[in-house]
């Protein structure tokens, strides 16, 4: 385990080195810089000249070739500094901390809820098979996983801002209303609560019906298999051969998905936290393309590319635990 441990790491630290430089390369190509995109938005009166944006370049390193300045931005991350934003100069690991939260609140919430639910969903499912009910929840997830998130985050905006206005039920987009300063402790928790309710329904609705038909395909798999028939033949009760014997041999390809869903759990959803006006790492993201803002480019790209590499090694390792049987050498 050591030694494959071993080689994963050293792939992963290649990954990365790739991934950012082809990024760094892409944004630098991209027409424009951080400075010109605050600049078109100054006044005429105010507007820089060609020696005072040039000298500005100098100072931020816009001057120098992308490939120099990527070699200056990966040992200042090397050494735990991922530089500054060129919006309000902040540290960029200090603009994505004061995002992480909103986004964890939706993303772990959905996960959760996404988990609880389909496990039994799929189980149902798969026990009842060709009946009317099984048929029934299929076609229903199927039509919930053909909406797409952004067009079901809008209606419900719709619905609940506009056709449900002036009662107990009306929303806002956003985290927490205008009062929120306001209120008190638990009534602030109970405000942010209440506008996690539409988003997290978007993002959880796509998850749970893709995790319930992707347990209940793979159940259906493992039913047919010789050790399931004898464990009916034996008398084994229903209960116990869907729970303890079909199920468990499913996990290795769920502990898959549960690996791959960890970058999910810190880059949210831009079209989400987009529509809904949730001030996330999704936003923040968009925030910063519009902008040229490189520096918080580079970090989400690195949180994001880090996480989906930890989230894959995570997933082998668990097999060992999932089936005994699997080794690495």
């Amino acid at each position: 385990m050591l030694a494959y441990l071993t080689r994963r790491i050293f792939l992963a630290v290649l990954t990365l080195l790739v991934i950012t430089c082809l990024i760094y390369a892409l944004i630098r190509s991209i027409p424009g810089t951080p400075l010109t995109s605050d600049i078109a938005e100054l006044p005429p009166d105010k507007q820089f000249t060609p020696e005072q944006l040039k000298e500005l370049e100098r100072i931020y390193g816009l001057d120098k070739p992308w490939y120099e300045a990527y070699v200056y931005w990966l040992g200042n991350a090397l050494q735990g500094d991922l530089g500054r934003s060129f919006k309000d100069n902040q540290r960029v690991t200090k603009r994505i901390g004061e995002r992480l939260g909103a986004t964890l609140a939706l993303s772990t919430t959905s996960l959760i809820l996404s988990y609880i639910l389909s496990i039994p969903l799929g189980l149902y499912a798969s026990s009842r098979s060709g009946k009317f009910d099984e048929r029934v929840i299929s076609t229903l997830l199927y039509m919930l996983y053909a909406v797409p998130t952004f067009v079901a985050g809008l209606l419900l905006l719709s619905l609940f801002q506009k056709q449900l206005a002036g009662t107990m039920f009306h929303m806002q987009p956003g985290m927490v209303s205008a009062d929120y300063e306001d209120l008190s402790w638990w009534g602030q928790t109970l405000d942010i609560l209440k506008h996690m309710i539409l988003p997290v329904i978007t993002f959880t609705y796509g998850s749970l019906a893709y995790y319930s038909r992707f347990i209940k395909s793979n159940m259906e798999e493992v039913v047919r298999q010789d050790y399931i028939r004898t464990a009916r033949a034996k008398g084994v009760s229903r209960f116990n051969v869907i729970v303890h014997h079909a199920f468990r041999n499913t996990l290795i390809p769920f502990v898959t998905m549960i690996g791959l869903t960890l970058p999910a759990l810190v880059g949210g959803s831009i079209v989400i936290e987009r529509v809904f006006n949730w001030p996330g790492i999704g936003t923040l993201f968009l925030e910063a393309i519009s902008g040229r803002d490189y520096t918080v480019i580079m970090g989400l790209t690195l949180m994001f590319s880090s996480l989906t590499l930890l989230g894959q090694l995570l997933a082998d390792i668990l097999y060992a635990f999932v089936d005994p049987r699997i080794s690495y050498h």
